[in-house]
């Protein structure tokens, strides 16, 4: 099993590490503290992902994109 806990360090309590131990019963587990990428370094952290993400920015420029709101995103893709 994984678990992915994502939380600031203020939200770190007794009762997560109460949690984490029922979750794993009795198992050895192992544990990886990392700062959160900010999501923009994220995006931009390949070539792959900055080349689309700039070609899709030169294509909204130039008038090339589609208007959709939050909406109509949820009721097109998630279904």
């Amino acid at each position: 099993m994984i678990t992915t806990y994502k939380l600031n360090t203020r939200e770190l309590t007794d009762e997560i590490i109460r949690s984490i131990k029922e979750a794993f019963k009795d198992k050895d587990i192992e544990i990886t503290v990392s700062d959160q990428m900010d999501e923009t370094d994220y995006l931009l952290s390949t070539e792959a992902n900055r080349k689309h993400l700039y070609e899709s920015m030169k294509e909204l420029e130039e008038g090339k994109g589609i208007s959709m709101s939050l909406a109509d995103l949820k009721e097109r893709y998630l279904k």
